[in-house]
């Protein structure tokens, strides 16, 4: 299990607005909560860097490229959710969409694992359990930290293969002992 983030080259990546916070309302929420059906994002980084296909650092909201939806295959994504479009500030419009990944599983091992922290959920050591854990999709949250997305490996390794060094993948937890999680998942 990964946390997924823009790799540490000279990228360019967007950060949401306000619209942040109605995503987070909705992944604590649920149903009771309308998301919306765009976001509103801006680019950071060095103007003259290149944009990154996957263009977001924030744990629970990925934000990709077209071009990357259509190598790694949308029907593939759409599995474990959604593709909402955002918009940019500009003339020229930016062909990106947030992955709203919906399944809330419940594959924590709650005694092993760190305590939650209370405002967020946030885990600095995840530990799940195998069996539990649904392996054949490409991402999902889990009820302890649902504003967070865990990628499955195998999605981990397809998208390293397609974007190479622009991805950053921490390891939360791994069914190999040899395996070292990272020491604060989801830190800056």
């Amino acid at each position: 299990m990964y946390r997924l983030l823009a790799g540490t080259g000279n990228l360019r990546t967007l950060r949401l607005g306000d619209s942040l916070i109605d995503l987070k309302r909705w992944r604590f929420q649920g149903s009771k909560v309308v998301l919306p059906d765009s976001f509103e994002a801006e680019w950071t980084g060095d103007p003259k860097a290149r944009k990154a296909d996957f263009a977001s650092d924030y744990p629970g909201a990925p934000i990709l490229s077209r071009g990357l939806v259509d190598r790694v295959g949308q029907e593939r994504l759409e599995q474990a959710g959604r593709l909402v479009p955002v918009r940019t500030p500009g003339p020229e419009p930016d062909e990106y969409a947030l992955y709203v990944v919906e399944p809330l599983v419940d594959c924590v091992d709650t005694r092993r694992s760190a305590q939650p922290k209370k405002a967020t959920g946030e885990m600095r050591k995840m530990v799940f359990i195998p069996e539990a854990v649904p392996a054949e999709l490409p991402a999902f949250r889990v009820p302890q930290f649902p504003v967070a997305v865990c990628w499955t490996g195998w999605m981990r390794d397809l998208l390293d293969v397609v974007l190479g060094g622009d991805l950053e993948a921490r390891l939360l937890w791994s069914p190999e002992p040899s395996a070292a999680p990272h020491p604060d998942p989801w830190g800056f």
